[in-house]
């Protein structure tokens, strides 16, 4: 049987595995590719497990895990199937069918506006939010804000990657965590 690895141990290895772009997508931008890390079989067991054992612990009360468009995409399912819970997708403007709320929010040349379907929150219900990166906060803001509207509870935010030099988490309410932090 081999050894463990510790939770530490699996977010350097994770880290290790995300790729680094200068100059993406414009001069002066170290664009942090969380691809780079799902390329990697090993890497995405770690964050997953990274991921799920997190919510254990901080958010147990979490009953349903929205995803934003679209990176976020990549693990609402995968946790809420680890936690037999529900998931749901926040999308850009016009993807989603049925009836849907709607938020705008600024973005670094303009702006852009997220939806969330009227029906896959029940009021009260409690909520995480997961994404791969915080950078200036807007899209995470928006979420929240289409949550509350809808009568959901957001216990946490959760992303892979924070770029602390930005300062998103300061526009944010409430519980915020980030895997790694640049």
């Amino acid at each position: 049987m081999s050894p463990s690895i510790s939770a530490e141990d699996k977010l350097d290895y994770v880290k290790s595995k995300i790729g680094e772009y200068p100059d993406f997508p414009k001069e002066g931008i170290l664009f942090r590719d969380i691809f780079g890390a799902l390329t990697d079989a090993k890497a995405c067991v770690y964050l997953r497990d990274l991921l799920v054992d997190h919510i254990r612990e901080s958010a147990p009360e979490a009953e349903i895990i929205v995803g934003l468009d679209s990176r976020g995409f990549l693990f609402n399912l995968l946790i809420a199937t680890e936690l037999g819970l529900g998931c749901a997708p926040i999308r850009k403007k016009g993807k989603l069918a049925g009836e849907v709320v709607s938020v705008e929010y600024k973005l670094e040349y303009g702006s852009d506006t997220f939806e969330l379907q009227k029906s896959a929150i029940k009021p009260g219900q409690k909520v995480v939010v997961v994404d791969d990166l915080l950078a200036t906060g807007g899209s995470l803001v928006a979420a929240n804000e289409l949550i509350h509207k809808v009568g959901g509870v957001v216990v946490e935010s959760l992303v892979v990657m924070e770029l602390v030099g930005l300062q998103g988490r300061k526009r944010l309410d409430g519980k915020v965590h980030s895997l790694i932090k640049y």
